[in-house]
C-alpha cells in the first residue's frame, strides 16, 4: 500500500517540473488503485467508457467550427454589421464588441482565442471613438469568456458529459443567464459611451452589411433551432455546423483555402486532444474517488458544518471563483464536478442549475486577479502591463459578480426552460 504522503509528494513533484495535467491525474489514479490492490486495467476500462457517450463527438466538430470562423474574415463582417446596426446607439461600439466576443466564444469555447482573434481589431476602434483606455482594456479582457454559457459552448457539453445531464437541457438553461450578463455589461457600455461622439457613418449601409454577414449570423440560429426542434441531435448539429461553415468560408467568401485546411484541423485536434486526455484521465481518477466514498465523506463533513443552503451557495461561489482563477476550465469541470454534484443535490441544487453556476463562476474566474488566464492573454495581445489590466477589469468583474448572485439565487432563470 502506498502511503498518502508519498502520493501527495509525487503529485507535487510532477506538477513542479511542469508535467502535463493528464499525466498527473493518471499517475494519481494508478497510485491510488495500486494502494488498494485493485487491478489497474480498471483505469483503461473507465477511459474506454467515454466512447459510449454520443455527445462526446460534438466537441471536436464544434471546436473545428470555431477555429474556421476565427481564421476567416467572419469577425470583420460582424464588426461591419454591428456598426451599421448599432451606430445610432450611445456606446454602440461597446455593445457591438460585447456581442461579437460572446458569439465567437460560444463557438470557439476558448476565451483566449476570442481575445487574440478580435482584440487587435476592436481595441483600436474603441480608442478611435475616444472610449477611456481603461474601459476598453477591461471590456475586451472580460468579454473574452462571455459566451461560455451560450450553445454550443464546449464547456457546456463537457459538464453535461461529466454530470450525466442532457446536453440540450443545459444549452437551454444557459441562454437567459448568458443574455443577462451581456445585457448588464452592455448597459455599462451605454453609460460610459453616452457622452462620446456618435459612431461615424458606416462605410457600408445596413442592407449591404446584413447581406455580407447574414450567413455567419444565421449559424447559431440554425444550430439552436435544429436541436430544440428535435429534428437533429447535438452531435448531428455539430456536423451540420462544420459543413455549413466550410461551405460559407471556402465556397461563398473564399477566405479559407484547401491548403489552409490541414493546418486548421491540426490546431483544432491539438486543443481537442488535450481536452479528451484530461477527461479520460479524470474519469479514471473520479472512479477511484467514488469507490472509496470520498464524495460521501466530504458530504458528511460539510453537512456537519454547513446547515444552510444559502451559506452553501455562498461558499460554493467563493470556491469556484478561486478554482476558475487557478485551474484550466476543462480540468476544473472533470475534477471538481463529481465531488460537488452529490453535495449540491443534498442542498436541493438542481444539476442543470449547478452547471450554470459552475460555468458562470469559471467564466468570471478567467478574468479575476491575480492569475486569471484572460488577464495574461489580453496583456500579451494588447501589449499592456498586467497590473493595468487588473485595474481595468474590476468594474466589469463587479457587474458580473452581481449577475452571478442573481444566477445563483434565482434558479428559475436557468430552469424555467425545463418546466
Amino acid at each position: 500500500m502506498i502511503p498518502p504522503p508519498v502520493t501527495t509528494g509525487l503529485t507535487v513533484l510532477l506538477a513542479g517540473v511542469g508535467t502535463p495535467l493528464f499525466i498527473i491525474i493518471v499517475a494519481l489514479a494508478l497510485m491510488s488503485f495500486a494502494s488498494d490492490q485493485v487491478d489497474l486495467t480498471i483505469i483503461f476500462i473507465e477511459m474506454y467508457r467515454l466512447a459510449d457517450m454520443p455527445a462526446l463527438t460534438a466537441i471536436p466538430l464544434f471546436a473545428l467550427c470555431g477555429f474556421l470562423l476565427a481564421r476567416s474574415g467572419a469577425a470583420n463582417r460582424l464588426v461591419a454589421l454591428s456598426q451599421a446596426l448599432l451606430g445610432w446607439l450611445p456606446g454602440g461600439l461597446a455593445v457591438m464588441a460585447l456581442s461579437i466576443c460572446a458569439l465567437l466564444t460560444a463557438f470557439t469555447g476558448a476565451s483566449g482565442m476570442t481575445i487574440v482573434a478580435v482584440g487587435g481589431l476592436l481595441f483600436p476602434a474603441l480608442q478611435q471613438q475616444r472610449y477611456p483606455e481603461r474601459f476598453s482594456l477591461g471590456l475586451l479582457t472580460t468579454s473574452g469568456s462571455l459566451g461560455l454559457l451560450f450553445p454550443p459552448s464546449i464547456p457546456l457539453i463537457v459538464y453535461a458529459i461529466v454530470a450525466e445531464v442532457p446536453v440540450d437541457a443545459l444549452f437551454r438553461a444557459g441562454i437567459a443567464p448568458g443574455l443577462l450578463m451581456v445585457f448588464c455589461l452592455a448597459l455599462y457600455g451605454v453609460f460610459v459611451g453616452r457622452r462620446l461622439p456618435p459612431l461615424p457613418p458606416s462605410q457600408v449601409d445596413a442592407r449591404t452589411a446584413l447581406r455580407e454577414g447574414a450567413l455567419e449570423l444565421a449559424l447559431p440560429v440554425v444550430v439552436i433551432a435544429g436541436i430544440y426542434s428535435g429534428f437533429i441531435a447535438v452531435s448531428e448539429a455539430a456536423a451540420l455546423s462544420v459543413l455549413y461553415v466550410l461551405f460559407v468560408e471556402m465556397l461563398v467568401h473564399r477566405e479559407i483555402s484547401m491548403a489552409q485546411l490541414p493546418g486548421i484541423v491540426r490546431d483544432t485536434m491539438i486543443l481537442v486532444g488535450s481536452i479528451f486526455m484530461i477527461i479520460a484521465a479524470a474519469t479514471a481518477y473520479t472512479s477511484y474517488l467514488i469507490d472509496t466514498e470520498v464524495p460521501s465523506r466530504l458530504l458528511e463533513t460539510i453537512r456537519g458544518t454547513i446547515d444552510s443552503r444559502l451559506l452553501f451557495l455562498i461558499l460554493l461561489n467563493v470556491f469556484l471563483l478561486a478554482v476558475g482563477c487557478m485551474i484550466d476550465m476543462f480540468s476544473a469541470l472533470v475534477i471538481v464536478v463529481p465531488l460537488i454534484l452529490p453535495i449540491a443535490q443534498v442542498y436541493e441544487v438542481h444539476p442543470v442549475h449547478l452547471g450554470i453556476i459552475f460555468l458562470a463562476n469559471l467564466e468570471i474566474g478567467y478574468s479575476t486577479p491575480p492569475v486569471g488566464l484572460n488577464l495574461f492573454i489580453a496583456s500579451a495581445r494588447l501589449q499592456r502591463p498586467i497590473l493595468e489590466l487588473y485595474r481595468a477589469s474590476l468594474p466589469f468583474l463587479l457587474i458580473l459578480l452581481g449577475v452571478l448572485v442573481v444566477i445563483t439565487y434565482v434558479p428559475q432563470l436557468s430552469l424555467f426552460t425545463l418546466d
